[in-house]
């Protein structure tokens, strides 16, 4: 079952998102959208985390927009609050769900593009989180306070990701382990947005490119994660 349900921030403002409830939850994982904003394909990954038995929840980042068009969608992106929307949506998301209770009682985060980015900065500032899966994005790496992560962290990164260098993720990864994060990283011969089933499709960018082989392998990997520290 679907719904669009409010849920409080942690300064107490309240924020829409929408949930995908799992049948039997095993645990519950919140997911954040690409930057083009809460859409049917956003919605779509979450309905793909309840039907493996993780009630999902989106939170609506850009107060009920969206957008098809690469030109608008950066606009949506550079005037979203980046440490507002970690550490008071995402982190209200977690909370949410963590007083659901429900399965395990344990909650994950997963984000793709700039929610993969989002993903690491609520690693550090939603210390309620119990593992975080990254998808191809990270923010400028002097925010990354790597010796706040405590939840285990998985990652997939495309070797021909023109959006996010592969380079920055050698400098990420290398942060990371200097911080002795439980930190798992694969990579895969794939361009930017590989496991978005619609990144080739009207208005999108010519540096996103859909590989459904390795997405198939990255969400085998992110479920058995999640399997693995969540359950």
């Amino acid at each position: 079952m679907t719904r669009t349900i409010d849920f409080k921030r942690p300064d107490g403002q309240q924020v829409k998102g929408f949930l995908a409830e799992a049948e039997s939850p095993v645990a519950a994982v919140v997911v954040i959208q690409e930057w083009w904003g809460l859409n049917d394909q956003i919605r779509g990954v979450a309905q793909r985390l309840a039907d493996a038995g993780f009630t999902a929840l989106v939170p609506d980042l850009y107060r009920g927009k969206s957008t098809l068009k690469a030109e608008e969608a950066h606009h949506l992106m550079t005037n979203l609050n980046f440490g507002d929307a970690a550490s008071n949506d995402v982190r209200g998301a977690v909370q949410y769900l963590k007083a659901a209770k429900l399965g395990s009682g344990k909650v994950g985060v997963t984000g793709f593009c700039m929610g993969g980015a989002l993903t690491l900065l609520a690693s550090t500032m939603a210390p309620e989180a119990d593992a975080g899966v990254v998808w191809y994005g990270y923010p400028p790496l002097d925010y990354v306070d790597a010796a706040k992560i405590k939840a285990p962290l998985m990652a997939h990164w495309g070797t021909q990701d023109a959006a996010f260098a592969i380079a920055g993720v050698d400098a990420l990864e290398a942060k990371l382990r200097e911080a002795k994060v439980r930190y798992e990283g694969h990579r895969y011969r794939a361009h930017h947005a590989f496991a978005n089933e619609d990144a080739q499709g009207p208005g999108r960018i010519d540096v996103t490119q859909y590989d459904a082989a390795w997405a198939r392998i990255a969400w085998d990997r992110t479920l058995r994660f999640f399997g693995q520290h969540l359950s």
